[in-house]
């Protein structure tokens, strides 16, 4: 059942010239929900959600946010607001005046609108900074406040262009978490882009993986993981090998592979690669057609029978785990 808050692109679709960017995509992005665009560089999401923003003009199919077609509306018209990768903050602004900035261009009086961004602030843990300028914040800091400012004009849907890929790993793991926990409060719509598996799957309610400008798979989170319909969806997901056998191609992931004798696994190979990661190592090893495979084990079982570059080494997975992948 719709929502009368859901976001819907019906034939979508952007050209640069004769370079088609994105290519007559259909998605309908449930109310309340989080979603991730994933995709190599190149793919289309940064479009598609350019376009959603109203920073991009349509060049075929429509928008739909709440039943209306917002394609041709200015941005601020739109209902949805975008947090850009660059934060783009007003550097001679303090905190608390950067997210009052948009109210300020329309006319809101000054205490109005500086008790709305001082609400905001605090909904983002950056009121104690609110007297600071851009270049005396951290970047997690000036994240915080970039949210703030894009939440001030209470949109609809939340557009984010990569925001955490500027800053550090540590933070950038804390982040993924206040991301997901503001969106469950605030109970509106987050359109997520990133380049980034793990940061993906760790927020998103919805995955839509995009490539060569077009949605490659849709769906929830744990089941695009589990079951991806195409070799490029179970290779760019990560953790899973890409394998042909006489029937045709199958996803195995890295952490179903079990080792064995050499002539005694469902393949043969040699190994090329050992990868110490704490808990687990990763163990890649080169089939006789030249196809690479990797076995994810842990600690304990690898270090118990372990195995050397060059050695060879069987390889093989229980029945039923392995997922038949569309040709």
């Amino acid at each position: 059942m719709r929502s009368k808050h859901d976001l819907e692109l019906v034939g979508l679709t952007k050209r640069y010239g004769d370079t088609v960017a994105v290519d007559a995509i259909n998605h309908l992005f449930r109310a309340g929900s989080y979603t991730c665009l994933l995709g190599p560089s190149g793919c289309g999401k940064s479009s598609t959600l350019r376009m959603i923003a109203g920073h991009e003009a349509v060049s075929d199919g429509s928008i739909l946010l709440s039943g209306r077609d917002v394609s041709s509306l200015a941005p601020a018209a739109r209902g949805t607001a975008m947090m850009f990768q660059s934060y783009a903050l007003f550097p001679h602004l303090n905190a608390r005046d950067n997210v009052a900035f948009s109210q300020r261009m329309k006319g809101v009086d000054k205490a109005a609108r500086t008790a709305r961004a001082d609400e905001l602030l605090e909904l983002v843990d950056m009121a104690a900074y609110a007297d600071r300028l851009p270049a005396q914040l951290s970047g997690g800091q000036q994240q915080r406040v970039a949210l703030a400012r894009a939440l001030i004009t209470e949109p609809e849907v939340l557009l984010l262009d990569e925001p955490l890929s500027a800053l550090d790993p540590f933070l950038r793991t804390r982040m993924r978490a206040e991301l997901k926990q503001l969106q469950r409060r605030l109970g509106i719509a987050f359109v997520h882009v990133t380049h980034g598996q793990d940061e993906a799957l760790a927020l998103a309610d919805e995955i839509v993986v995009m490539n060569n400008a077009r949605i490659e798979q849709a769906g929830p989170a744990r089941a695009v993981f589990e079951a991806p319909r195409t070799a490029f969806v179970a290779r760019f997901l990560g953790a899973h090998n890409v394998i042909d056998l006489p029937g045709g191609q199958v996803a195995v992931r890295s952490d179903e592979m079990v080792l064995a004798e050499p002539g005694a696994g469902r393949l043969d190979g040699h190994v090329t690669a050992v990868e110490y990661q704490g808990t687990h190592v990763a163990l890649t090893a080169t089939l006789a057609q030249g196809a690479e495979v990797t076995a994810l084990m842990t600690d304990k079982d690898f270090f118990g029978a372990p195995k050397e570059p060059g050695e060879a080494v069987g390889l093989g997975w229980q029945d039923g785990v392995a997922h038949p992948l569309l040709a």
